[in-house]
């Protein structure tokens, strides 16, 4: 099918190739990533011409009314109290189990439930776990990237898990398939499930030894005072509306060139869920029409880039923003574990489908 590429079009594309690359060549959006974001998508609906008072509403409540923005702050709160108890029974635990044993469970366990307590909790969880662990930032900041891997892989069993999942059930609940509660986990959880396993035994050979208590002080103190989960709340509900706006602007690129693209294509193509919102990828991509083989191949695609970096999933932005993680610190351990993680799928399901 041949398109005619608009000024418009051009001018989202610009728009993506600032989200992709600003952060990693410029220092002041890399500390303003919110706001830059946001600027953004501003930018792209204004382009776009899809501004309209729906939106706007959507937009101011979205982070409060999916529940992300009200999690991080309360959580934010247990923790900081109980942060004392916390240290103490990770001591106990670090004493009784061996470290890169502890790691696999806790990177395998959260993984897994992330799709009952959502991956917003589970990530939530992780960043705490891991601040609380003896290892040095470098590691820490590995072994946070590789548990977002399996926290957004696992949260896409249910409908629960996290707003991918949510949509793909609610687009697919009619004929043909009828999609509920474990459709996905049925049809996806050959997939999903190892992956899981695979990230929790990467996570073990990310892990050294134990260091000194004292090298981790500065790092797990981050986000430990009431105005840093104050500020942390803040940054997360405009780093979601700052989403939801850059995916209402580039709904007209995704409907107009993504959903024609066959399903091995579009493969490759929905690594674009790194910067993008991949629920909204979902909401345009998915559809009752196709057969079931391209919706695994689209919602894999989608699941494993969104890993690759940290405007990719929710789980990113959270522990990216509790933990001080940067683009450039994310990327370097994200991009090249879902490339090799892209590939093995791709051949899994095209090849030995």
């Amino acid at each position: 099918m041949d398109f005619m590429v608009s000024t418009v079009d051009m001018g989202l594309f610009c728009i993506f190739l600032l989200v992709l690359l600003c952060p990693f060549f410029i220092k002041k959006v890399e500390e303003q990533l919110e706001a830059f974001l946001f600027v953004m998508g501003v930018s792209a609906v204004t382009i776009a011409n899809a501004w309209h008072l729906e939106l706007v509403i959507e937009a101011v409540e979205e982070p409060i009314m999916k529940g992300i923005v009200p999690a991080v702050l309360v959580a934010g709160l247990i923790f900081y109290y109980g942060r004392s108890h916390a240290k103490r029974i990770m001591d106990v635990l670090l004493d009784k189990i061996p470290l890169k044993i502890l790691v696999f469970l806790i990177v395998v366990i959260l993984g897994l439930s992330a799709s009952l307590i959502t991956a917003i909790i589970a990530a939530l969880v992780l960043v705490e776990v891991v601040s609380l662990m003896p290892l040095d930032r470098n590691t820490k900041i590995k072994l946070t990237v590789v548990a977002c891997f399996s926290i957004g892989l696992g949260a896409a069993l249910t409908p629960v898990g996290e707003p991918l999942s949510t949509i793909a059930i609610t687009k697919l609940q009619g004929p043909p398939y009828h999609a509920g509660f474990f459709f996905l986990l049925e049809n996806i959880g050959v997939y999903i499930i190892p992956g899981v396993l695979a990230f929790g035994i990467l996570s073990a050979f990310i892990v050294g030894k134990k260091t000194d208590v004292k090298e981790t002080d500065i790092f797990a103190r981050g986000g430990d005072t009431l105005r840093d989960v104050g500020i942390r709340g803040a940054k997360v509900y405009l780093f979601v509306m700052a989403l939801l706006l850059l995916g209402s602007g580039f709904k007209i690129i995704i409907d107009t060139y993504l959903i024609h693209i066959p399903a091995m294509i579009l493969y490759w193509v929905n690594m674009s869920s790194a910067v993008l919102d991949n629920a909204t990828l979902t909401a345009a991509e998915i559809g009752p029409s196709m057969d079931i083989f391209q919706i695994k191949a689209i919602l894999m695609g989608l699941l494993v880039s969104g890993g690759m970096l940290i405007p990719g999933n929710i789980p990113n932005i959270i522990s990216a923003n509790k933990m001080g993680i940067t683009s450039k610190e994310w990327a370097r351990t994200g991009v090249p574990i879902g490339l090799v993680a892209m590939l093995v799928y791709f051949v899994w399901l095209f090849y030995l489908h």
